[in-house]
């Protein structure tokens, strides 16, 4: 015996409030298989979760678009950071600074590898290091570390940030916007779910084909178990397509 199945995608979730909502427009009240409660409660969520998919959608689209300059940034400052760093090693090796000027970047004074810079935030941390430590020797008469000296550090590090700082805001925009399609999907399958025991209550009394010839058209889908597809095929409304 066949079984219903709720849809677990949102277009099918779309397919099947539409079909509903299209039985709800075109039947007067007392013909319609479904309350008049639910329709209303169909008519105020559904616009609301279009509008949360479509939000959803575009939210990681910008964040994936803007995501494409935002490595180009990020891979330029690395490079920045990661050569000031060996430019100061360098002249270390060579007696041109003494080891002591690791210790104006947050580095020990025998420390001679580039520091990891695998995530954005050890970017950020190094960063802001370098930046402070050569405004710290500057300020006491030191001279200015050169090829890159840290003014074109700086540019590319304030750059980098303006990106970082949009593409975090851009990513809590796509988690408030997951978070709402989130709650407005307990909602639409509370609502789905409401209609169809309803429209199955309506057409209980109907022999067990018919019944789920008349409740396909509000969008019911039922699904044939393995060992019933030789005899039978799964049977939905033309306008719901297979799910799963």
């Amino acid at each position: 015996m066949p079984y219903r199945r709720l849809p677990n995608t949102d277009s099918a979730r779309m397919k099947s409030l539409k079909s509903a909502y299209e039985k709800g427009k075109d039947l007067p009240p007392f013909k319609l298989a479904f309350s008049a409660n639910s329709f209303r409660k169909m008519q105020m969520l559904l616009p609301q979760f279009e509008n949360a998919i479509s939000e959803h959608k575009n939210s990681l689209n910008l964040q994936a678009e803007k995501n494409k300059e935002y490595q180009k940034r990020l891979k330029k400052v690395k490079l920045y950071i990661s050569h000031f760093i060996q430019v100061v090693n360098l002249a270390i090796s060579r007696g041109d600074l003494t080891p002591e000027t690791r210790n104006y970047f947050a580095m020990g004074e025998d420390e001679k590898k580039v520091p990891s810079l695998i995530t954005e935030e050890d970017v950020v941390w190094w960063g802001e290091q370098l930046i402070k430590g050569e405004q710290h020797r500057r300020n006491k008469g030191k001279n200015p570390i050169t090829n890159p000296t840290i003014a074109i550090v700086k540019v590319h590090f304030d750059k980098f940030m303006e990106y970082h700082n949009h593409q975090k805001s851009l990513k809590d925009r796509s988690q408030r916007a997951q978070v709402n399609l989130n709650e407005r999907r307990s909602q639409i399958d509370g609502v789905i779910q409401q209609i169809w025991n309803e429209v199955e209550h309506t057409y209980s009394d109907l022999p067990e084909e018919m019944r789920r010839e008349e409740a396909g058209e509000y969008g019911l889908i039922y699904v044939f178990r393995k060992n019933e597809l030789s005899n039978a095929t799964l049977f939905q409304s033309p306008r719901i397509e297979e799910i799963g």
